[in-house]
Protein backbone atom coordinates (compact mmCIF):
# COMPACT_ATOMS: atom_id res chain seq x y z
CA UNK A 1 0.00 0.00 0.00
CA UNK A 2 1.34 3.58 -0.87
CA UNK A 3 0.49 5.49 2.27
CA UNK A 4 0.96 8.70 0.81
CA UNK A 5 -1.54 7.88 -1.90
CA UNK A 6 -3.90 6.60 1.64
CA UNK A 7 -3.05 9.96 2.98
CA UNK A 8 -4.50 12.13 0.01
CA UNK A 9 -7.59 10.38 -0.48
CA UNK A 10 -8.53 10.97 2.73
CA UNK A 11 -7.62 14.86 3.21
CA UNK A 12 -9.19 15.26 -0.67
CA UNK A 13 -12.30 13.02 0.25
CA UNK A 14 -15.51 14.99 1.67
CA UNK A 15 -16.52 12.50 4.10
CA UNK A 16 -14.65 12.74 7.56
CA UNK A 17 -12.56 9.18 8.92
CA UNK A 18 -11.70 7.94 11.69
CA UNK A 19 -8.96 5.89 13.42
CA UNK A 20 -9.48 5.40 17.38
CA UNK A 21 -6.15 4.17 18.66
CA UNK A 22 -8.39 0.94 20.30
CA UNK A 23 -8.07 -2.66 20.93
CA UNK A 24 -8.86 -3.43 24.70
CA UNK A 25 -12.90 -3.75 23.33
CA UNK A 26 -11.86 -6.21 20.91
CA UNK A 27 -10.28 -8.42 23.52
CA UNK A 28 -13.34 -8.21 25.20
CA UNK A 29 -15.18 -9.22 22.24
CA UNK A 30 -13.14 -12.90 21.87
CA UNK A 31 -13.29 -13.47 25.78
CA UNK A 32 -9.73 -13.05 26.81
CA UNK A 33 -8.00 -11.25 29.29
CA UNK A 34 -5.98 -8.38 28.92
CA UNK A 35 -2.60 -10.51 30.00
CA UNK A 36 -3.51 -12.77 27.24
CA UNK A 37 -3.54 -10.23 24.43
CA UNK A 38 0.07 -8.70 25.91
CA UNK A 39 1.63 -12.27 26.56
CA UNK A 40 0.63 -14.02 22.74
CA UNK A 41 0.79 -12.19 19.77
CA UNK A 42 -2.31 -14.48 18.66
CA UNK A 43 -4.52 -13.81 20.80
CA UNK A 44 -3.47 -9.98 19.90
CA UNK A 45 -4.05 -10.04 16.05
CA UNK A 46 -7.54 -11.86 16.88
CA UNK A 47 -8.72 -9.02 18.85
CA UNK A 48 -7.84 -6.34 16.18
CA UNK A 49 -9.42 -8.27 13.47
CA UNK A 50 -12.52 -8.77 15.67
CA UNK A 51 -12.38 -5.08 16.66
CA UNK A 52 -11.71 -4.45 13.05
CA UNK A 53 -14.43 -6.82 11.95
CA UNK A 54 -17.15 -4.86 13.85
CA UNK A 55 -16.37 -0.96 13.55
CA UNK A 56 -15.35 0.26 10.26
CA UNK A 57 -11.84 2.74 11.01
CA UNK A 58 -9.81 3.34 8.65
CA UNK A 59 -6.93 1.37 10.29
CA UNK A 60 -6.58 -0.53 12.34
CA UNK A 61 -4.08 -0.28 15.72
CA UNK A 62 -2.15 -2.29 18.12
CA UNK A 63 -2.37 -2.58 22.02
CA UNK A 64 -0.22 1.07 22.95
CA UNK A 65 1.68 -1.06 25.59
CA UNK A 66 4.59 1.20 26.85
CA UNK A 67 5.99 -1.89 28.76
CA UNK A 68 7.43 -3.66 26.02
CA UNK A 69 10.55 -1.94 24.96
CA UNK A 70 11.60 -1.33 28.80
CA UNK A 71 11.04 -5.01 29.48
CA UNK A 72 13.03 -5.61 27.13
CA UNK A 73 16.32 -3.71 28.27
CA UNK A 74 15.56 -5.93 31.45
CA UNK A 75 13.10 -3.95 33.63
CA UNK A 76 10.62 -5.93 36.14
CA UNK A 77 7.06 -5.83 34.75
CA UNK A 78 4.06 -7.24 36.63
CA UNK A 79 0.91 -7.94 34.50
CA UNK A 80 -2.64 -7.91 36.19
CA UNK A 81 -5.37 -10.00 34.68
CA UNK A 82 -7.34 -6.97 32.99
CA UNK A 83 -5.23 -3.87 33.17
CA UNK A 84 -2.20 -2.85 31.39
CA UNK A 85 1.27 -4.39 32.26
CA UNK A 86 3.34 -1.73 34.96
CA UNK A 87 7.00 -1.24 35.43
CA UNK A 88 8.24 -2.21 39.03
CA UNK A 89 11.10 -0.29 40.61
CA UNK A 90 14.02 1.61 38.35
CA UNK A 91 16.35 0.04 35.95
CA UNK A 92 19.50 2.32 35.70
CA UNK A 93 20.88 5.95 37.19
CA UNK A 94 23.40 7.69 35.66
CA UNK A 95 26.64 5.51 36.99
CA UNK A 96 24.80 2.45 35.17
CA UNK A 97 23.97 4.06 31.36
CA UNK A 98 27.38 3.28 30.01
CA UNK A 99 27.24 -0.49 31.17
CA UNK A 100 23.59 -0.65 29.79
CA UNK A 101 23.20 -3.38 26.37
CA UNK A 102 20.92 -2.08 23.70
CA UNK A 103 18.78 -6.11 23.48
CA UNK A 104 18.01 -7.69 20.75
CA UNK A 105 14.57 -8.12 19.27
CA UNK A 106 14.56 -11.90 20.74
CA UNK A 107 14.37 -11.14 24.18
CA UNK A 108 10.84 -10.64 26.14
CA UNK A 109 7.81 -10.10 24.68
CA UNK A 110 9.23 -8.52 21.52
CA UNK A 111 8.46 -11.41 19.41
CA UNK A 112 5.12 -11.68 20.28
CA UNK A 113 4.58 -7.92 19.47
CA UNK A 114 5.96 -8.33 15.98
CA UNK A 115 4.12 -11.71 15.81
CA UNK A 116 0.83 -9.63 16.25
CA UNK A 117 1.71 -7.28 14.04
CA UNK A 118 2.39 -9.74 11.33
CA UNK A 119 -0.49 -11.67 12.15
CA UNK A 120 -2.91 -8.67 11.74
CA UNK A 121 -1.71 -8.06 8.32
CA UNK A 122 -2.17 -11.07 7.14
CA UNK A 123 -6.01 -11.07 8.52
CA UNK A 124 -6.97 -7.52 7.38
CA UNK A 125 -6.72 -7.01 3.64
CA UNK A 126 -9.34 -4.14 3.43
CA UNK A 127 -7.22 -1.56 5.97
CA UNK A 128 -3.78 -0.67 6.59
CA UNK A 129 -2.35 -1.81 10.08
CA UNK A 130 -0.24 0.28 12.49
CA UNK A 131 1.97 -1.05 14.89
CA UNK A 132 3.06 0.41 18.19
CA UNK A 133 6.42 1.95 20.00
CA UNK A 134 7.42 3.80 22.55
CA UNK A 135 9.27 6.90 21.69
CA UNK A 136 12.87 7.50 22.83
CA UNK A 137 12.14 10.19 25.97
CA UNK A 138 9.79 7.93 27.09
CA UNK A 139 11.06 4.71 27.08
CA UNK A 140 14.95 6.05 29.05
CA UNK A 141 12.07 7.68 32.08
CA UNK A 142 10.54 4.56 31.90
CA UNK A 143 14.32 2.78 32.69
CA UNK A 144 15.41 6.17 34.43
CA UNK A 145 12.32 6.56 36.80
CA UNK A 146 10.47 9.72 35.34
CA UNK A 147 10.87 11.76 38.01
CA UNK A 148 14.81 11.17 38.34
CA UNK A 149 15.52 11.95 34.27
CA UNK A 150 13.41 14.93 34.79
CA UNK A 151 16.34 16.47 37.09
CA UNK A 152 19.14 14.20 35.43
CA UNK A 153 18.48 16.12 31.99
CA UNK A 154 19.75 19.65 33.81
CA UNK A 155 22.23 18.13 35.64
CA UNK A 156 23.89 14.97 34.17
CA UNK A 157 22.96 15.73 30.25
CA UNK A 158 25.35 13.70 29.09
CA UNK A 159 24.38 10.87 31.20
CA UNK A 160 20.98 11.06 29.53
CA UNK A 161 22.21 11.85 26.21
CA UNK A 162 23.30 8.30 26.24
CA UNK A 163 20.83 6.71 27.38
CA UNK A 164 18.66 8.35 24.72
CA UNK A 165 21.12 7.11 22.04
CA UNK A 166 20.55 4.00 23.52
CA UNK A 167 16.92 4.22 23.47
CA UNK A 168 16.69 5.48 20.08
CA UNK A 169 19.06 2.62 18.52
CA UNK A 170 16.59 -0.21 20.26
CA UNK A 171 13.63 1.74 18.68
CA UNK A 172 15.01 1.87 15.31
CA UNK A 173 16.17 -1.35 14.92
CA UNK A 174 12.47 -2.54 16.31
CA UNK A 175 10.83 -0.30 13.91
CA UNK A 176 12.53 -1.47 11.23
CA UNK A 177 11.09 -4.92 11.60
CA UNK A 178 8.06 -3.64 12.63
CA UNK A 179 7.93 -2.81 8.86
CA UNK A 180 9.39 -6.07 7.56
CA UNK A 181 5.73 -7.77 9.03
CA UNK A 182 4.10 -5.34 6.68
CA UNK A 183 2.75 -3.03 8.34
CA UNK A 184 1.64 0.80 7.20
CA UNK A 185 3.35 2.12 9.36
CA UNK A 186 4.34 2.75 13.48
CA UNK A 187 2.48 4.98 16.26
CA UNK A 188 5.24 5.96 18.48
CA UNK A 189 3.93 7.21 21.67
CA UNK A 190 5.93 9.34 23.65
CA UNK A 191 3.76 11.03 26.18
CA UNK A 192 6.49 11.75 28.85
CA UNK A 193 7.60 14.30 26.24
CA UNK A 194 4.77 16.23 27.72
CA UNK A 195 6.55 17.10 30.09
CA UNK A 196 9.36 19.54 28.38
CA UNK A 197 9.50 22.91 27.03
CA UNK A 198 9.30 23.38 23.38
CA UNK A 199 12.91 23.33 23.61
CA UNK A 200 13.94 20.66 25.74
CA UNK A 201 11.34 18.58 24.33
CA UNK A 202 13.65 19.05 20.57
CA UNK A 203 16.77 18.17 22.50
CA UNK A 204 15.45 14.98 24.53
CA UNK A 205 12.72 13.79 22.35
CA UNK A 206 12.15 15.23 18.63
CA UNK A 207 16.10 15.08 17.20
CA UNK A 208 16.21 11.33 18.21
CA UNK A 209 12.63 10.35 16.73
CA UNK A 210 13.67 12.06 13.69
CA UNK A 211 16.84 9.50 13.18
CA UNK A 212 13.73 7.22 13.80
CA UNK A 213 11.39 8.84 10.82
CA UNK A 214 14.37 9.06 7.97
CA UNK A 215 15.47 5.72 8.51
CA UNK A 216 11.54 4.59 8.09
CA UNK A 217 9.30 6.93 6.35
CA UNK A 218 8.55 6.16 2.84
CA UNK A 219 5.63 5.48 0.63
CA UNK A 220 4.79 2.58 2.28
CA UNK A 221 5.66 2.78 5.94
CA UNK A 222 4.33 6.18 8.00
CA UNK A 223 4.93 7.09 11.50
CA UNK A 224 2.41 8.66 13.65
CA UNK A 225 3.72 10.83 16.78
CA UNK A 226 1.70 10.45 19.80
CA UNK A 227 1.99 12.95 22.51
CA UNK A 228 -0.72 12.87 24.77
CA UNK A 229 1.45 14.89 27.23
CA UNK A 230 1.40 18.00 24.76
CA UNK A 231 -1.07 20.79 26.05
CA UNK A 232 -0.07 22.97 23.21
CA UNK A 233 3.46 24.04 24.57
CA UNK A 234 5.26 21.91 22.15
CA UNK A 235 3.64 21.06 18.77
CA UNK A 236 6.45 23.10 16.72
CA UNK A 237 9.06 20.39 18.32
CA UNK A 238 6.77 17.73 17.48
CA UNK A 239 6.56 18.86 13.94
CA UNK A 240 10.27 19.17 13.90
CA UNK A 241 10.47 15.61 13.61
CA UNK A 242 9.28 14.77 10.73
CA UNK A 243 6.69 12.76 11.07
CA UNK A 244 4.12 11.63 8.27
CA UNK A 245 1.12 12.20 10.78
CA UNK A 246 0.78 14.13 14.58
CA UNK A 247 -1.87 12.24 16.97
CA UNK A 248 -3.24 14.26 19.96
CA UNK A 249 -4.51 13.99 23.32
CA UNK A 250 -7.50 15.33 24.63
CA UNK A 251 -5.65 18.16 26.69
CA UNK A 252 -5.37 20.06 23.77
CA UNK A 253 -7.23 22.16 21.52
CA UNK A 254 -7.53 20.37 18.62
CA UNK A 255 -8.42 23.52 16.17
CA UNK A 256 -5.43 24.98 17.63
CA UNK A 257 -3.12 21.81 16.71
CA UNK A 258 -4.88 22.37 13.17
CA UNK A 259 -3.83 25.31 12.53
CA UNK A 260 -0.02 24.52 13.78
CA UNK A 261 0.23 21.69 11.90
CA UNK A 262 0.71 22.04 8.07
CA UNK A 263 -1.88 20.92 5.89
CA UNK A 264 -0.91 18.12 3.87
CA UNK A 265 -0.16 16.19 7.19
CA UNK A 266 -2.69 13.72 8.65
CA UNK A 267 -4.06 15.59 12.27
CA UNK A 268 -5.72 12.85 14.83
CA UNK A 269 -7.64 13.71 18.14
CA UNK A 270 -8.97 13.97 20.49
CA UNK A 271 -11.72 12.39 22.32
CA UNK A 272 -11.30 11.55 25.90
CA UNK A 273 -11.09 7.57 26.27
CA UNK A 274 -11.97 7.68 29.85
CA UNK A 275 -13.80 11.06 30.81
CA UNK A 276 -16.05 10.45 27.38
CA UNK A 277 -16.32 6.85 26.23
CA UNK A 278 -16.20 5.58 29.43
CA UNK A 279 -17.67 7.39 32.21
CA UNK A 280 -20.31 9.21 30.10
CA UNK A 281 -23.44 7.85 28.62
CA UNK A 282 -23.95 6.90 24.69
CA UNK A 283 -25.88 10.19 23.90
CA UNK A 284 -23.47 12.13 25.95
CA UNK A 285 -20.81 10.57 23.49
CA UNK A 286 -22.45 11.42 20.45
CA UNK A 287 -23.11 15.16 21.24
CA UNK A 288 -19.18 15.35 22.11
CA UNK A 289 -17.93 13.79 18.48
CA UNK A 290 -20.55 15.89 17.28
CA UNK A 291 -19.17 18.98 18.67
CA UNK A 292 -15.55 18.35 17.63
CA UNK A 293 -16.66 17.20 13.76
CA UNK A 294 -18.46 20.97 14.20
CA UNK A 295 -15.32 22.73 14.96
CA UNK A 296 -12.84 20.85 13.16
CA UNK A 297 -15.15 21.36 10.17
CA UNK A 298 -12.67 23.67 7.85
CA UNK A 299 -9.43 20.85 8.23
CA UNK A 300 -9.67 18.42 5.51
CA UNK A 301 -6.74 16.91 6.77
CA UNK A 302 -8.57 16.22 10.35
CA UNK A 303 -8.88 12.27 11.49
CA UNK A 304 -11.08 11.53 13.90
CA UNK A 305 -9.66 9.82 16.71
CA UNK A 306 -9.47 8.92 20.80
CA UNK A 307 -7.25 11.27 22.88
CA UNK A 308 -4.91 7.87 23.80
CA UNK A 309 -5.68 3.97 23.94
CA UNK A 310 -9.18 3.25 24.77
CA UNK A 311 -8.93 1.19 28.29
CA UNK A 312 -10.76 -2.24 28.83
CA UNK A 313 -14.42 -1.84 30.61
CA UNK A 314 -15.53 0.47 27.85
CA UNK A 315 -19.10 0.15 27.23
CA UNK A 316 -19.89 -1.40 23.66
CA UNK A 317 -22.65 1.12 23.34
CA UNK A 318 -20.64 4.32 23.56
CA UNK A 319 -18.14 2.78 21.37
CA UNK A 320 -20.95 2.62 18.41
CA UNK A 321 -22.21 5.91 20.04
CA UNK A 322 -18.85 7.21 18.77
CA UNK A 323 -19.26 6.10 15.08
CA UNK A 324 -22.80 6.67 14.85
CA UNK A 325 -22.20 10.33 15.21
CA UNK A 326 -19.53 10.47 12.31
CA UNK A 327 -22.06 8.46 10.09
CA UNK A 328 -24.56 11.08 10.84
CA UNK A 329 -21.80 14.03 10.77
CA UNK A 330 -20.98 12.45 7.28
CA UNK A 331 -24.81 12.15 6.25
CA UNK A 332 -25.39 16.03 6.86
CA UNK A 333 -22.68 16.79 4.66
Amino acid sequence: MNINQWTKKIIEAPQRFTLPIMTHPGIEMIGCSVRDAVQDGTVHAQAIKALSDRFPSKAATVIMDLTVEAEAFGSRIEFPDNDMPHIIGRLVDSSSVESLQVPPLTVGRIPQYLEASRLAVEMISDKPVFAGAIGPFSLAGRLFDMSEIMVACYIEPEAIALLLEKCMEFILSYCRELKNTGCAGVIIAEPAAGLLSNEDCLQFSSVYIRQIVEAVQDDSFMVILHNCGNTGHCTKAMLDTGAGSYHFGNTIDMVKALDECPPDVLVMGNIDPVGILRMMTPGEVKKEVHHLLERTSAYPNFVLSTGCDVPPHVPVENIQAYYDALNEYNRKM
